[in-house]
């Protein structure tokens, strides 16, 4: 920061921390749970862009609001405040020590309509969104030249999901705008413990491995393709479209599944040259409401869990097969690797599975891609996505979407709901720029770049 980058500087002003306003966990240590365990140290950004408040609000007012919301959300939310340690096996936990926030002020010296929104790469990484350094949670708001913020914060994806970090904004929105708290979050790891003794299902085997126990890595060669961010919208026409051609066999599919099927297809055309090889589909899934299922007491506190209740099946396939079957095919094929993760029995077993392989870490096979492995992409719902209700007292968001370009060969998609126009999504694409360019040379009339004429800046 502070450097050209792209078409505008983005200069730092002012630094900080601030705390909670009144620490009532402070030196505890509230361990993570198994469900926890399964995530790497990722951090994950988010960002919402605010036209020029009208009536007009200077930049420092906006951000002596931000700051004294952020201090009084910290209260209920005092995991963001916290730090990530190793307890005596090595595993990680949180020290409630209300270390605090990272709050970053900065300017950048572009007008909101002229940001380039369908490449984050070039505008919103390491501008926009902080680098978290230190803690669980950092911020930025960076003022823009028309009077506009951007408001953006990365956290620590072992400590939260996205269904909590959502909680959290609202939260914090809504104490800016001095309304009551809608949801107070809930800490109970008591409800995601394992069962004794444990009941573990054979498929989970196929779906997570202990880090361990994977080959060790080859010798790196120089990449020939790497990951890079783009951002689009899917008008609700061609939605419904894709999910039209996915259930013509008779059986109606869901848009996700429609979407990720169709996503399924380009993806595999990329590698179409090695038909033999095997490509994998990884859906994310909440397991808030399953495991709430039959207990009325369990629902209410699981609809509040803050923390990671995710579990990510997936398929495989030959890159062959993806290519020359119907849509509709590909479709049941995504349906079928997703349904038997969408029961309480699968979140208890793999709750169980982690407990039974402590302390090895580990991870979701989707995610393990070699050089020599066929083309590989998780797809994570984001229509939770609260973009409408992240105001923090000067309006909704113009835009607002996650960011999230981790590493590796597996490519990562969040469909969001769009801010201007109900039924359409706006998609989030970190995957392998040869296999973006496909999709945008194939599929230009589904995947549409983002622009700002789009959003109405």
């Amino acid at each position: 920061m502070g450097s050209a980058h792209g078409d505008f500087m983005v200069s730092v002003s002012k630094k900080e921390v601030v705390a909670a306003l009144l620490p009532f966990q402070e030196h505890c240590r509230l361990p993570l749970t198994n469900l926890d365990l399964l995530l790497p140290p990722l951090d994950v950004g988010l960002f919402f862009c605010y036209k020029k408040p009208i009536p007009s609000m200077s930049f420092g007012s906006m951000v002596s609001v931000l700051k004294k919301a952020l201090a009084q959300a910290l209260v209920s939310y005092y995991a963001f405040a916290a730090e990530v340690v190793a307890n005596a096996l090595g595993e990680p936990e949180l020290l409630c020590n209300n270390r605090g926030v990272d709050f970053i002020e900065a300017y950048a010296d572009i007008e909101l309509h002229n940001v380039n929104f369908h490449n984050p790469d070039e505008s919103i990484e390491g501008k926009f969104v902080p680098r978290k350094k230190h803690g669980v949670l950092s911020v930025q708001a960076t003022e823009l030249k028309c009077g506009g913020i951007v408001v953006a914060f990365s956290f620590d994806h072992r400590v939260a999901d996205a269904y909590s970090s959502n909680m959290f904004l609202v939260s914090w929105a809504e104490i800016a705008r001095s309304k009551p708290v809608s949801i107070a979050p809930s800490f109970r790891r008591s409800l995601l413990n394992p069962r004794r003794p444990g009941l573990i299902d054979p498929s989970i085997d196929g779906m997570y491995v202990p880090i361990p126990s994977l080959p060790p890595p080859g010798e790196k060669d120089e990449p020939t393709d790497h990951l890079i961010s783009r951002i689009y919208y899917v008008t609700a026409d061609r939605l419904n479209e894709i999910q039209s051609l996915a259930s013509s066999n008779g059986d109606q599919r869901t848009k996700l599944e429609s979407f990720s099927a169709f996503l399924w297809k380009m993806v595999a055309a990329f590698g179409g040259k090695d038909r033999d090889k095997v490509s994998k589909m990884g859906i994310v899934v909440d397991g808030r409401s399953r495991l709430g299922e039959g207990d009325e007491d369990k629902a209410t506190f699981m609809n509040s869990h803050f923390g990671n209740v995710l579990s990510i099946p997936y398929g495989s396939k030959a890159i062959g097969e993806l290519i020359e079957k119907p849509l509709s095919w590909v479709a049941k094929q995504v349906h079928d690797f997703l349904k038997p993760a969408t029961v309480k029995e699968h979140f208890l077993g793999l709750i169980d599975w982690v407990e039974a392989h402590r302390p090895e870490p580990a991870m979701t096979r989707v995610y393990c891609v070699g050089k020599d492995d066929g083309p590989a992409l998780v797809v994570s719902s984001g229509q939770r996505f609260p973009v409408k209700k992240v105001d923090f007292g000067w309006g909704c968001p113009a835009f607002g979407s996650y960011h999230f370009p981790w590493g590796g060969l597996c490519g990562y998609v969040m469909p969001m709901p769009s801010p201007v126009s109900d039924g359409d999504w706006v998609v989030y694409m970190h995957q392998l720029e040869g296999q973006l360019e496909l999709i945008e040379k194939r599929a230009a009339n589904v995947f549409r770049p983002l622009t700002s004429d789009y959003l109405n800046l």
